[in-house]
């Protein structure tokens, strides 16, 4: 059984909702299993039914079934996703809190506590996903549109460093890819938007869809390919070639050789590099 990723952010959280979706889709559920009291009615009512699609919402995830009703989680830190053959449950300390099983396969989520079971019409006004703004994995999400959401008043006078975490600016995005982001535009977390000019708010836009894309396509890597692909070669774990400058405190940057350098901005801790940041 695959373990359903290890940092709860949107490129995981989409990985996620994939693996789910190659497992269920398209199948009937045969058996439903919820350990929370209050979501035990609807096993009833899920079962049996179809699976239309599974989707990730920013670091949230649907199960949705074809009468109408949709399996809702978010991992906060804990929670993880297994997917594998039914009846061949993982070795885990975890407590199972749902479990879907079509004949052949089972979705089973662990530790998370933030679960519910939601109408169609309950998801446009469900406290979390009607607060999330565009997810930042989604196709019809570009450069364009985010460099448009940098520049409205509502955000642009916040510090980068704050609005990359928060999830109504843009759905997906969590601490490892804000470092990474701020890294690559050449930004100091203190900055805000309305401290930059079109030209710059662009680039730092680019930098937030291609960073984010990126660590989708290659399984949480945010560093250069080019430099994984050497690194690899020389046996440098993953560890060691995954990121810029995230987890990397004391070590030299990849591109100046300065001393990257760790703070706290918003309650969470950012990686930077002195040299290449300084604007």
């Amino acid at each position: 059984m695959a373990n359903g990723g290890t940092v709860p952010e949107g490129p995981e959280t989409r990985q996620q909702a994939d693996r789910i979706a190659r497992a269920l889709v398209g199948e009937c559920l045969a058996e439903v299993w919820f350990a929370f009291p209050q979501l035990q009615p609807f096993a009833a009512l899920l079962c049996g039914r179809r699976v239309d699609a599974v989707e990730s919402r920013g670091k949230a995830l649907l199960v949705r079934c074809d009468n109408g009703l949709n399996v809702y989680s978010h991992n906060q830190l804990y929670g993880r996703w297994l997917v594998g053959v039914r009846g061949r449950l993982p070795r885990t300390n975890r407590q199972l809190r749902v479990a879907l099983h079509t004949e052949t396969r089972s979705a089973l989520l662990y530790s998370a506590s933030e679960i519910e079971v939601l109408t169609d019409g309950d998801l446009a006004g469900h406290r979390f996903l009607a607060r999330l703004g565009p997810d930042v994995l989604d196709r019809d999400v570009d450069e364009v549109l985010v460099a448009a959401r940098l520049a409205e008043a509502r955000f642009r006078r916040r510090s980068l460093g704050a609005l990359l975490l928060d999830q109504t600016f843009v759905a997906g995005l969590g601490n490892y890819l804000r470092s990474e982001i701020l890294f690559v535009a050449r930004l100091d977390a203190a900055l805000r938007p309305i401290d930059l000019d079109t030209d710059r708010r662009r680039e730092l836009a680019a930098a937030i869809v291609r960073i984010a894309r990126r660590a989708l396509r290659l399984g949480g890597v945010t560093n250069d390919p080019d430099d994984v692909r050497r690194l690899r070669a020389e046996g440098v774990p993953r560890l060691g070639y995954r990121h810029y400058v995230f987890g990397r405190e004391g070590r030299p940057c990849r591109l100046c050789g300065e001393v990257i350098e760790r703070s706290t901005v918003a309650g969470r801790r950012v990686y930077s590099c002195p040299a290449c940041q300084a604007g």
